[in-house]
């Protein structure tokens, strides 16, 4: 084996978004309670680990990444209390918990940078990082520098009282923390150790990668230059020292501990720039997240604007998963393998085709494209019904994601401007959002289809998807043929073929635009995989390379018929329908 067997790496964890999971007491916002009463559906489903989006004490700016106190539960979702039950509740049924890390910043409303900013002596000044004003050749104050943030204009906020300016790569209300202070270092070494002690079993790291930024702050070089502010990821991310943190993090908090990590690394498409977060020599994190292959569909150059749609091609996705599944195998690199989370839309809308006539098929196909990878599984809430991007028909006040409202009112702004009093179009701005926005994974849970979804029996936070009554978990979780049984099976499948987990990996397809196909190998042991991406029947030649005679089916996406139970390889050319997957096994 190129890796050693370990739990966390056949390990499979579910993601939830607690506001949008399951309500329990009828406020229409997700809880801690409302998980633990769908604990049993978790289990049966295969789930070894729940990683919870955070649930700690915030306003919600920003959906929970905006935390105002790291040890207390907000209220919306519970108690400690409910928590400890919860953690118990899962482990008495053999899975873990997994906690989301949210320590490049806080809340404006943390009380740690209520004292920072309430005056520059207060000896938490400089847990944040504060700079003071500019002035250009007219007298006009401006920001320290010219970088632009993720969802807004400048990534500086002025304050009044003390002069000084406030860096937040994120939103205002989320100003990062000085990483440089030993002190700040210390608070969050003592943070984590509060949940570990409490019994937590890992950690997702939001935005581990940002906890450094260059020396000095300097101005991002221009790169748009009809913009005021410039993409500037290549002075805060993967900074000076954010390995030396890390690795300080590894050896006082994490060492001693059976925990699963997982670092979220974004503005980072390259490997070795990534490597050096999970290779075990180094001690840092067990695997990261990283977003090539999510940022598939969005602009090729400059800073990624992930509102907006572009069209990919087969062969970018082929050789964007190609290339980190054999990324230095033999140094212990390990995947993290998602096509979903609480960040980007629905994956059947992104990769597959959400028409009533494909929906299912390729919900499946890319089931099977997820679990024959090499690498620890994260299924998000709601994938493993195939659910889909909410209807183009909604309006903009549906979507409640700060990154989409921002977006929607500067290109509002822009172009209220230039029409001089004229009637705005923005029909192409829900163009976008309809295939891109983060909020399609974040409405309701469709648990029944009963009003609401069976979500609540109040008014939910947000607006439930309108196909629920056909979509949903009581409709599929007894049917044979539905999404939510086939990933059932495929994650069995992939637990008892451990040529899966870690198998090397081969892609015998290069160069076809409608075929993905791939070999896993280990020992005696070889998978083939063969999908279909194109809503047609095509064909495939699997060459000479192998005898595919030998190869046994073991699962696909068609219900084939039960005399021949299996569409056995006959010669090396193969006829696949739409969307189809196969997946064959020698021994």
């Amino acid at each position: 084996m190129a890796s050693s067997p370990i739990w966390w790496k056949e390990a499979v964890v579910y993601q939830i978004y607690p506001i949008s999971f399951f309500d329990s007491n009828g406020d229409g916002i997700g809880d801690l309670n409302g998980i633990h009463a769908k604990l049993d559906y978790l289990k049966d489903l295969g789930v070894d680990v729940l990683w919870l989006s955070p649930i700690y004490r915030s306003p919600l700016a920003d959906m929970g990444y905006d935390i105002s106190n790291y040890r207390e539960i907000d209220p919306r979702y519970g108690t400690l209390a409910d928590w400890d039950n919860l953690l118990r509740g899962v482990h008495d049924r053999g899975m873990k918990l997994m906690m989301d890390l949210v320590v490049n910043h806080t809340s404006d409303e943390h009380e740690w940078f209520v004292q920072s900013k309430s005056g520059t002596n207060n000896p938490k000044r400089d847990w944040y990082i504060w700079r003071p004003p500019k002035y250009d050749s007219a007298g006009n104050r401006q920001p320290p520098n010219n970088w632009k943030s993720v969802f807004q204009g400048s990534a500086w906020d002025y304050d009044e009282k003390t002069d000084e300016y406030y860096l937040h790569i994120y939103a205002s209300k989320q100003p990062d923390l000085n990483w440089d202070n030993p002190d700040v270092r210390q608070a969050v070494w003592g943070l984590m150790r509060f949940w570990i002690e409490r019994g937590c079993d890992g950690f997702r790291m939001d935005v581990i990668n940002l906890i450094s930024k260059v020396e000095g702050l300097p101005d991002a070089p221009i790169t748009n230059p009809d913009q005021l502010y410039q993409p500037a990821s290549a002075l805060f991310a993967n900074g000076p020292k954010v390995h030396e943190y890390i690795k300080e993090m590894n050896k006082k908090v994490l060492h001693g501990h059976d925990l699963i990590t997982v670092g979220e690394t974004p503005f980072t498409h390259e490997a070795s720039q990534l490597a050096a977060y999970v290779l075990p020599k180094n001690e840092e994190l067990n695997m990261v997240f990283q977003f090539e292959l999510m940022d598939i569909d969005g602009p090729k150059e400059g800073d990624p604007v992930p509102l907006i749609h572009r069209d990919w091609k087969l062969s970018e996705l082929k050789d964007t998963i190609g290339r980190w599944q054999i990324f230095e195998r033999d140094q212990g690199f390990w995947n993290a393998v998602f096509i979903e989370n609480h960040d980007h839309s629905r994956s059947v809308s992104r990769f597959g085709n959400d028409s009533d006539q494909w929906r299912s098929l390729s919900s499946k196909m890319l089931a099977m494209l997820e679990i024959t990878l090499g690498g620890t599984q994260y299924v998000y809430q709601g994938q493993e019904l195939g659910l889909k991007n909410f209807p183009r028909s909604w309006g903009i006040e549906e979507y409640k994601d700060i990154a989409s409202q921002n977006y929607w009112n500067k290109i509002l702004e822009q172009r209220k401007k230039e029409a001089n009093g004229k009637d705005v179009d923005m029909a192409d701005v829900l163009d976008d959002f309809q295939r891109k926005a983060r909020d399609h994974a974040r409405v309701p849970m469709q648990w029944d289809a009963t009003e609401h979804a069976g979500f609540t029996n109040g008014t939910p936070w947000m607006r439930v998807n309108d196909d629920y009554k056909l979509w949903n978990v009581s409709s599929q979780i007894s049917d044979p043929a539905s999404v939510h049984s086939f990933w059932k099976e495929a994650l069995r499948v992939r637990k008892t073929n451990d040529v899966l987990i870690y198998g090397n990996f081969v892609d015998i397809s290069i160069g076809d635009e409608q075929v993905f196909a791939y070999t896993r190998s280990l020992g005696n042991s070889t998978a083939l995989v063969i999908l279909n991406f194109k809503d047609k029947e095509v064909g495939f030649s699997l060459g000479d390379e192998q005898d595919w005679e030998a190869f046994e089916f073991v699962f696909g996406n068609y219900n084939y018929p039960e005399a021949s139970r299996a569409p056995m390889i006959s010669g090396n050319d193969i006829r696949l329908q739409g969307f189809e997957g196969r997946l064959y096994v020698r021994s």
